[in-house]
């Protein structure tokens, strides 16, 4: 191909990824707005939306489409992850939030072995040696700090285009089954919080309309339903 002949695909090309950058930046906002109204309020906008641009930058320059996957789909979950990705640099959630986590679904965990039945936060509390106002604030940051679908927690997300490993996929399989009946067995409140969270995808504050609590009392649920089911799922992982 001549130079002038490159050039001119190139140019072509570059004219294509524009296009399409132009008509999908409405969905970046969307993506953005619809994120926001899951995190916390010192999460700022903007901030995810100039994360998700670039993330839109990146579908637009690597886009094939013979993926199987329209531009909108793949560029939606290159502007997400964009976004995530940004919000995790931001260190907003320090590695004691995990730390305390894993504590409280320890505390949790033995509590329910134990007696048979779900542990009341007062119970969790006690068993961890701190004041119950320390406690719900456990909860709390463990919902602030879940960002992603459970699937993506339990590192079972599937990646368009690719195809899964036989084995790999039963095994995933086997842990949606796992976490289906994991939340299932959440008291009955819990349960819900989890089901118009990421079923209906409703925040934090519409949920607590809906059950007639405040926001933080909601987040409260959503973080302790979190810790229980980190706690029900290390012990299906470790196969007792």
């Amino acid at each position: 191909m001549s130079p002038l002949g490159a050039y001119s695909s190139v140019a072509n090309a570059r004219g294509g990824a524009d296009e399409l950058i132009e008509r999908h930046a409405p969905l970046v906002k969307r993506i953005a707005y619809h994120l926001a109204g899951r995190l916390p309020a010192s999460v700022e906008v903007d901030d995810l939306i100039q994360a998700g641009m670039i993330g839109l930058l990146e579908a637009a320059a690597n886009y094939a489409s013979d993926r199987g996957a329209s531009f909108e789909t793949y560029a939606g979950i290159r502007i997400r992850g964009a976004m995530i990705d940004a919000l995790r640099q931001l260190d907003w959630a320090p590695r004691s939030v995990h730390r305390k986590a894993r504590a409280a679904a320890e505390a949790m965990r033995a509590i329910e072995t134990s007696k048979g039945r779900a542990a009341s936060d007062t119970e969790i509390a006690a068993a961890m040696g701190i004041p119950l106002t320390e406690y719900h604030g456990i909860v709390q940051d463990a919902a602030v700090c879940q960002l992603s679908s459970l699937d993506e927690v339990a590192g079972i997300a599937e990646i368009p285009g690719v195809e899964p490993d036989p084995l790999l996929q039963a095994e995933n399989g086997a842990l949606r089954t796992a976490v289906a009946e994991a939340i299932a067995a959440l008291p009955e409140r819990e349960r819900l919080v989890m089901s118009m969270y990421y079923d209906d995808e409703l925040n934090l504050k519409e949920i607590g309309e809906v059950l007639g609590v405040s926001e933080s009392r909601t987040c409260q649920l959503h973080g302790q339903a979190l810790i229980r089911l980190r706690g029900k799922l290390s012990t299906w992982r470790r196969g007792t």
